[in-house]
């Protein structure tokens, strides 16, 4: 590449989320702001951490209902 020239990206970066920071601790900002929008819109800065606990959720959940299918 020619030096001075600027790479194209392929797939286009979009413009990040609003974004509103919380004062809270971790789990008050979640609830602060929601557990799905935070979890799944980036609400506020503890948005990695709600998809994890939705995550742990949502596993939980499935193994719940796999062990009960093998049970009967």
């Amino acid at each position: 590449m020619p030096k001075g020239v600027l790479p194209v990206e392929r797939i286009p970066r979009r413009p990040p989320p609003e974004f509103q920071e919380s004062e809270a601790s971790m789990i008050g900002g979640v609830i602060e702001d929601g557990f799905l929008n935070v979890a799944l819109d980036d609400a506020n800065q503890y948005g990695p951490h709600a998809m994890i606990m939705l995550l742990f959720a949502v596993a939980s959940v499935t193994a719940i209902l796999l062990l009960a299918a093998s049970l009967f």
